[in-house]
């Protein structure tokens, strides 16, 4: 798969009438927080406020956060979380989980905070009708990371997540383990044994195993399964990702068992078969009352490569044996684990499967579900951005025009949409519709026109489809 060098930043699709407008938030490399309007204008800059993710709270308050661990120690290790209000003061700040005494570093409280986070009101951390995060109190769940030794994984130290929920103060009041469940898991043989010698190890510290890598953490909140008397899906519960294992999981918040989980294998029953492989997941939570397709769990399937199980020609050693050179988002009832939504390269206009890479993020990505049906999805790792209807029209598409430094790449961890209301401090704009390009036609501006001037018919030659490619034949016959 190859790109081209030179293509268009900023918003390149746009219909007003089809779209849920508002404002779009989301990590601009190593610049900090941006929030865009429809037409792409950046009307907002946090500087220097990273965000793993960013998440915007009604009255123009922001979270990220201010500083990373030397990677020489970690893996991915925030030093804090914090809120910000509209002039970037911080009004709120937890970095209290570990004092940290790396060698030749400041020793210092950190939170070690990654990927996700969690604000008491609001299960996912988009905007829910009726369902306002707090903005001056309220508890917050926290997934952060913690170094462990268990001998029934590895002998090798172990990179492991933890959840913990910190009140108003910073006082920790509840926390869960990854690694003290692994009985649950379902791992075969064939894993635990690539487990113990390689659980996904890393440089870092002198070597750590980032054996599980859970990437996105959300409560339930309220839901039709728990109504009808589920208990499963408890508001309570929470459900967690884990990109390299590819597991899907709820866990009880009153007992820290699993009580529903998908993956790590899909070949074991006709559902999950027909389901699919789900290799490398992100964002994986249950859309909230109030949205449509409330009580699903909405995903990114990214494809790329995960998991541990027997060697194959792709993995050798049994990590990372699954693999899949596209990606998908899946809305799945939890309860028939039936796909009743998705976006893949073929709902993308693409062919399948010649093209099908063209949709694809290997890593990071995710996806919110909007209140007019719509769902905003983060192509991350080719920084796209798209809003498409549920008949997969794409409304809205938006290019990160910014790209790091140390990483040449203008890829977007994930993004959020709000409403125009809660950011008092900015007049509505005006709302521009962009009609996507011909591309056959579009040039830059000192290039020639479209059009050749001088054009010759070929006799005997006509167009025709070969596998979904546009060919040209002369006498019937494929030219070679």
């Amino acid at each position: 798969m190859t790109y081209p060098s030179v293509y268009p930043t900023g918003t390149t699709i746009y219909n007003p009438d089809k779209c849920w407008n508002g404002y779009t938030i989301y990590p601009a490399r190593e610049l900090g927080a941006v929030l865009v309007d429809m037409n792409g204008k950046e009307v907002k800059l946090w500087k220097g406020l990273h965000g793993f993710p960013h998440k915007i709270l009604p009255g123009g308050y922001v979270f990220g956060h201010l500083g990373e661990r030397n990677n020489a120690f970690g893996v991915q290790d925030q030093t804090d979380l914090v809120q910000v209000d509209w002039e970037g003061n911080i009004v709120w700040k937890f970095n209290q989980y570990e004092f940290i005494e790396d060698p030749g570093e400041e020793p210092q409280w950190m939170a070690r905070q990654h990927h996700d986070f969690q604000r008491e009101g609001n299960p996912v951390g988009y905007y829910t009708p009726g369902m306002d995060p707090k903005t001056d109190s309220g508890n917050t769940l926290i997934l952060c990371h913690k170094n462990v030794t268990n001998h029934k994984i590895s002998l090798h130290n172990l990179l492991d997540d933890a959840i913990v929920e910190v009140d108003w103060e910073g006082n920790i009041v509840w926390e869960w383990a990854c690694n003290e469940h692994f009985d649950s898991y379902g791992f075969d043989e064939a894993a635990k044994n690539i487990l113990a010698r390689d659980p996904n190890l890393r440089a870092a510290g002198g070597g750590m195993g980032d054996w599980m890598h859970i990437n996105s953490m959300s409560v339930l909140g309220p839901n039709k399964w728990y109504d009808a008397g589920d208990e499963r899906f408890h508001p309570d519960n929470i459900i967690w990702d884990s990109r390299e294992s590819n597991i899907t999981a709820i866990i009880s918040k009153e007992t820290g068992k699993i009580v529903w989980k998908l993956g790590p294998y899909f070949d074991q029953d006709e559902k999950l078969k027909k389901l699919g492989w789900i290799i490398g997941l992100h964002h994986a939570h249950m859309i909230p009352k109030e949205l449509p397709g409330e009580g699903n769990i909405l995903m990114f399937d990214n494809g790329g490569w995960a998991g541990y199980g027997l060697p194959n020609p792709m993995s050798p050693k049994g990590i990372k044996n699954a693999w899949r050179d596209y990606s998908r988002v899946l809305e799945i009832d939890p309860t028939t684990l039936d796909i009743v939504w998705q976006y893949t390269p073929k709902e993308d206009g693409l062919v399948m499967p010649h093209d099908a890479n063209r949709f694809y993020s290997p890593f990071i990505s995710g996806q919110q579900r909007l209140p007019n049906g719509n769902t905003l999805i983060t192509e991350g790792s080719g920084g796209r951005l798209i809003e498409v209807t549920p008949d997969h029209e794409i409304v809205w598409e938006y290019i990160s025009p910014h790209w790091g430094d140390a990483l040449k790449m203008n890829m977007v961890y994930r993004a959020y949409r709000v409403p125009y209301e809660w950011i008092p401090q900015l007049d509505k704009p005006t709302e521009v519709a962009v009609e996507k390009a011909d591309v056959t036609k579009f040039r830059m501006p000192n290039a020639a026109a479209p059009g050749c001037e001088d054009v010759v018919d070929v006799p005997g030659t006509k167009p025709f489809q070969a596998d979904g490619a546009l060919c040209v034949a002369e006498d019937d016959e494929v030219m070679e």
